[in-house]
């Protein structure tokens, strides 16, 4: 039996060797059938990225499905924008990718959704319920097989063919899935392009593929200044999240980029709504906010971002950690190739290369995405004593951890959805406010780690 942790708020995510059984993963199979037939129909695109672990995790889930009663089609290994993608195109009931993601490489899951919704929240603990007593619905599914990727490259490509001028980029794939289907893209594109580690490789010879990570970033850093780019762009594992470099190699963080990307549609769509999230910088909130624009700050995590969206109304939404939902233009996941495409647009447009498109802005320091090991177990129970210590002080926004406020910034702290640790984050007006709630809030969890 699969243990109730691994069902997280917005996937199904663990340790495949250890947390993943064929067996318990057939079962799993039978499960999510059973929920998309109950609530969208049986008919499930299945992709999976190309970790180690995917092609037996495929084979277990497969044969699950299929005894749910679900007619499956595989599109095979694809970028799980692809799998969204494909549900839209092969009017599917609903889709389920295997994906690691940018956990590492030991790690494999389950990202689902009905119909063109994700699956997340309740809805994965109702499957977690469905396991639990076995209230399997059964059938002999059929089993097919599909393209998805020559129409999701042909779609894309099709709204960059005329760019105005021709940009330098540098593009690092990781060794995930996303390098031969970009490869494709840009053959359709006026882009002087360098290719690095387009390869899918479940071994990550070259880096992790997590361009959260400065350390990932440094082969696309020293790359572009040789090449004397415009930019570089780098994808995650699965290739819904963007990293990118300016063309010092300066990384360009995702909250500037979804700042971008948003005045570029202000300009068309005045007064539109964005959703971040609260890892986000208050320079870009204040931005948007300053160009007419309604700027909303909300949870991490692609799914409830992706549901905020829609009862919003939002054009687009982003996370730190570079998942960018394109409403503008586009169907409203996530997808790195489609941002890529859309930051060479704003750059060739400019006539000037990505750092010129922060200039101009407030300065302020921060840190990047900070992650401090707590078991799942633990820590909610964490943040929850941070939230109680500082709202007898402090003003704290809490739609998602604990965001404290102080004079000159503000720090944050929130429990990961995806990983057992806790994720912390803090921008200042100087590196000396920065270090000082630095060192405050990291004291005051580990007070909050060793009361639990």
């Amino acid at each position: 039996m699969l243990k109730p942790t691994i069902f997280r708020e917005y996937d199904i995510r663990g340790i495949a060797e250890e947390d993943l059984l064929s067996p318990d993963v057939v079962n799993l199979g039978r499960a999510i059938g059973t929920y998309l037939r109950r609530h969208s129909g049986p008919k499930v695109a299945l992709g999976r990225d190309v970790r180690l672990s995917g092609t037996r995790l495929h084979a277990a889930l497969l044969e699950g499905l299929r005894a749910a009663g679900c007619d499956v089609t595989d599109i095979g290994v694809v970028p799980t924008p692809v799998l969204y993608f494909s549900v839209h195109h092969l009017h599917a009931d609903g889709g389920v990718m295997i994906t690691g993601s940018h956990n590492p490489a030991e790690y494999n899951g389950f990202k689902m959704m009905t119909a063109t919704k994700s699956v997340f929240g309740a809805a994965i603990q109702e499957i977690y319920r469905i396991l639990a007593a076995e209230d399997f619905s059964t059938g002999t599914g059929l089993l097919s097989h599909a393209d998805a990727v020559t129409p999701y490259v042909d779609q894309v490509a099709a709204q960059f063919t005329a760019l105005s001028r021709r940009v330098k980029v540098v593009v690092d794939a990781g060794n995930g899935t996303g390098g031969p289907v970009m490869e494709r893209i840009l053959a359709k594109l006026n882009i002087d392009a360098t290719p690095l580690f387009f390869a899918p490789d479940g071994n990550f010879p070259n880096h992790h593929p997590d361009p959260t990570v400065l350390e990932n970033l440094a082969h696309l850093a020293r790359a572009v200044r040789a090449e004397k780019a415009d930019l570089g762009i780098a994808f995650d594992g699965d290739t819904d999240r963007i990293g990118a470099v300016d063309e010092h190699g300066e990384v360009v963080y995702g909250d500037f980029l979804l700042l971008i990307y948003a005045r570029e549609i202000l300009t068309r769509k005045p007064g539109a709504t964005f959703i971040g999230e609260v890892k986000c910088s208050q320079v870009m909130y204040d931005e948007l906010e300053r160009l007419g624009g309604r700027p909303i700050m909300y949870k991490t995590g692609h799914s409830l971002i992706k549901t905020k969206m829609k009862e919003e109304h939002a054009e687009l939404a982003g996370e730190m950690s570079g998942h960018m939902f394109f409403a503008d233009r586009y169907h409203g996941f996530d997808d790195a190739m489609y941002a890529a495409c859309r930051l060479i647009e704003i750059v060739a447009d400019s006539g000037r290369p990505l750092s010129a498109q922060v200039e101009g802005l407030p300065k302020t320091v921060s840190t990047p995405e900070l992650r401090i090991d707590c078991p799942d177990e633990e820590k909610f129970d964490v943040v929850a004593r941070l939230a109680a210590r500082y709202k007898a002080t402090h003003k704290v926004v809490d739609v998602d951890g604990v965001r404290v406020l102080f004079p000159e910034g503000w720090g944050l702290v929130r429990a990961s959805n995806t990983q057992p640790v806790l994720v912390m984050r803090f921008e200042a007006a100087n590196d000396q406010a920065l270090n000082s709630y630095r060192r405050e809030m990291e004291a005051a969890v580990a007070a909050a780690k060793a009361a639990v």
